[in-house]
């Protein structure tokens, strides 16, 4: 229980603070801990109904979330991700390691190129908006990942829109993917929902903690430090899927 708490803790102020859902360092925490990867997304996913939701609130209450900007991503990535679940039943536990994997280095490499300040944010058709949600809705569910972790940087890079801006709608955007998720993969195997229900509940504190600390922080120390996060998170990664 304790372990369980402290985990909720932990990565509930990392979502609040980079705009993530959780799955993204939970995930390699639970394998760490000894859990099957299939278990840990279970869990991961449950986690992420609780942080997106509570995260996305304060964000709202902050004046940071353009609720228009990612409301079409959020539509397709509920759609992508209710296919998620029966998907996954089918796929080795290997391969989904390397896809957890390829993801955490796409957003790592993402974030190294150089954003133009003060760009104008372009404006994108909602049918390719949505497409970008159905893609990322099926692929990050799969592994237990809200989506967020490619949706920011391609908010950042591609679209121009301003950092901690991107990582309000990133949270935003998992309460779509998470909820689907959570229903497809409930259909199609067991998931643990009392542990992803105990550190969904422990993570409040940790976001509220993260929120607050993101709005303190100047946005180019947060880009270097979620440079860092996605470097760990792509090193034990490595280390497991060829190692």
């Amino acid at each position: 229980m304790i372990e369980l708490l402290l985990l909720g803790v932990g990565v509930g102020t990392l979502s609040g603070f980079f705009g993530i859902g959780g799955g993204t360092i939970l995930v390699p925490l639970l394998l760490l801990l000894g859990h099957q990867i299939k278990d840990a997304i279970g869990i991961s996913i449950v986690q992420m109904v609780f942080s997106s939701i509570y995260g996305s609130y304060l964000n709202n209450k902050k004046k940071t979330l353009d609720i228009p900007l990612v409301l079409t991503i959020g539509i397709g990535g509920f759609c992508g991700a209710m296919l998620s679940g029966f998907i996954a039943s089918s796929v080795d536990d290997r391969v989904l390691e390397i896809i957890f994997l390829s993801f955490a280095l796409f957003a790592l490499i993402r974030l190294f190129f150089k954003t133009t300040v003060g760009k104008a944010q372009r404006s994108v058709h909602k049918g390719i908006l949505f497409v970008i949600g159905l893609v990322l809705g099926t692929v990050s569910m799969l592994i237990g990942v809200g989506g967020s972790i490619l949706l920011v940087p391609i908010l950042v890079t591609f679209l121009h829109v301003e950092l901690k801006k991107a990582i309000s709608a990133g949270l935003f955007f998992v309460i779509f993917s998470s909820v689907a998720g959570l229903i497809s993969h409930s259909l199609s195997r067991d998931i643990d929902f009392m542990s992803g229900a105990i550190i969904g509940v422990a993570s409040f504190v940790g976001v509220y903690i993260g929120i607050h600390l993101k709005e303190r922080v100047d946005a180019v120390l947060q880009k270097k430090l979620l440079v860092i996060f996605y470097l760990l998170v792509v090193l034990y990664l490595a280390q497991r899927v060829f190692l």
